[in-house]
Parts: structure tokens; sequence; C-alpha cells
């Protein structure tokens, strides 16, 4: 026996049937929205930043909100101007950079000195205003010096610098960077210099950005040198190895294992993706990086 169904109820079926579709789509896309927002979440062993220069066409709102859904603390290398743009997405910069001189002319050169303790006489209280950190600062070129020459001179220039920092609780960080591949003659190119450097100088204000792409390059032997000097590292960045790239199995390095040497220190500073993505979707390979190194 067939059973009339008139057109109300028809329809009224169909809207039930569509709003019970909705809901389930609604349901669908919160649980994927929870799904991915579960995935960002990071195991706080190691507090993740990301340097912004590796993402040129990645404007920083953006990378930004990117990185905030991957578990990122920070985005860094960023001035003072940028400092409003990472707090309205609750992010930090752990480690701002503009020093006068960059890489090749600084603090070796005792010409250098009245200007780069003139940036952080007006950049450190700003630093401490927003709740960062750590400032970059570079020894420079050789440029035929000698390296005690110059780390006598570093001395001299950071024990100005020290005082600054002290005194707004900030740190001066100098990076250590090869000088076999890509900044030819940088003076401060092997951990041992650099951790006289800080023994030299003496206070608990000034320490080394430990590069392990530079690192690994000039030195190898990550993991012992990290273990070794720790106490003298204020912050990491990453880089496959060689091209610094991305830091998968496509280059020598095995990160997990050095962050866990990291982990092991008890360091409880930043980890930041310095990688130049190969590929197309370069906010995939910084999400990649995360991972790998979220150990």
């Amino acid at each position: 026996m067939k059973t009339k169904i008139s057109r109300r109820s028809a329809l009224g079926k169909m809207a039930a049937g569509a709003a019970a579709a909705s809901v389930t789509a609604n349901l669908a896309e919160r649980i994927t929205a929870a799904e991915t927002a579960a995935a960002a979440v990071v195991k706080g062993r190691i507090n993740h930043s990301v340097c912004k220069w590796c993402y040129p066409k990645v404007p920083l709102e953006d990378l930004c909100a990117a990185g905030k859904g991957m578990g990122l603390q920070s985005v860094e290398l960023l001035m003072v101007d940028d400092f409003q743009t990472l707090k309205k997405h609750d992010l930090i910069c752990a480690m701002v950079s503009g020093v006068p001189g960059g890489i090749t002319d600084g603090l070796n050169r005792l010409e250098n000195h009245d200007k780069i303790a003139a940036y952080y006489e007006e950049v450190a209280p700003k630093v401490a205003q927003a709740g960062f950190k750590n400032i970059i600062c570079f020894s420079g070129n050789r440029k035929g010096m000698s390296d005690e020459q110059g780390l006598e001179n570093c001395v001299t220039g950071l024990k100005r610098i020290a005082p600054i920092c002290e005194k707004h609780h900030v740190v001066a960080a100098m990076e250590l960077l090869n000088s076999k591949v890509d900044h030819k003659d940088y003076m401060c190119d092997h951990t041992n210099w650099g951790v006289e450097l800080v023994k030299r100088v003496g206070s608990e204000h000034f320490k080394l950005l430990y590069d392990i792409y530079h690192m690994q390059i000039m030195e190898g032997d990550v993991i012992r040198t990290i273990r070794e000097n720790h106490q003298y590292i204020a912050h990491y960045h990453t880089g496959g190895v060689p091209g610094r790239h991305e830091i998968d199995d496509t280059q020598e390095l095995h990160y997990p294992a050095v962050m866990k040497a990291i982990v092991e220190t008890g360091f409880k500073g930043h980890v930041a993706q310095e990688l130049i993505p190969a590929r197309p979707d370069v906010l995939a390979s910084l999400k990649q990086g995360v991972q790998i190194c979220d150990v």
C-alpha cells in the first residue's frame, strides 16, 4: 500500500534534512578546526621562533597568523617598529635586529663602538618595555685584523654595552656565523672564540647566538659543543646543511637529536627556524621544521 505524502510534509522533511545536513557540516567544520588546533599544540620543551627574513614574500601579518597556528611563540630578527604587529598576535621577538654596521662592521673595530653603544642605549629600554629579551650583535669582518686583537676590541665594546643591557634586563647576543660559505672573513666564526669572548666580558647580559647551520659548516661536532658550552648560549638558529634549506632528511644533520641535547641542558630560551624553504609551499616547510624540532 502506498502512503500519500503531502506537498507540505515533503517540504518539511526536506527542510529537516537540510537542517540536519547543515548541523552535520558545522560539526565537521568544528571537528576539523579542533583537529587543526590540536595539531598546533607543541610539547613545550622547545620554545619555537622563526626568522622573518627567510620569508620575504610572506607579509609579517600573515607569517604571524600562520606561525601562531603552528605553535610559534616568536617571529624574530625584526626591529622595534614591528613590535606592535607581534603584540596583535600575542607573539614576541625573541631576537631583535637592527644593530648599526650589520654583520661586516661590528665590535671588533673601535671606531664602531660609539654608534653601536648608542643603538643599545636607544633600543634596550624599548625591548625591555615590550617584554622581550635578546638584541643581536656581530663581531664584524677581520679585514686583516688578528683574532686576538679583534677579541680585545670586542671586549672593550661589550664592556660598554653589557651595563646598558644589565640596567634594562636584556641580553646582547653575538651570532656565530660561518666564514667558509656565507660570510667570508667574519671573525666570530668558531665557538671557542665566542666562548672566550663571553668569559672575558664576564656578564650574564652578554652571550652567544649559536647558529647550528653555521657551526655545522665550520666545526661539526654540534651536540658535544652544545653540551660543553650551553651556559654561554642565549639562543639557537636552525638550517639544513648544505644549502640552508629544509631540515628534514634532505640534509646531513639529525635535528631531533640536536634538539634533545639542547633540552637536556635545561635551556629555556628560543630556537628559531632560519631555513630558506626550497619548496613552493614555504609555510609547509616552516611547519615541518617546527614539528621536527618539537621533541
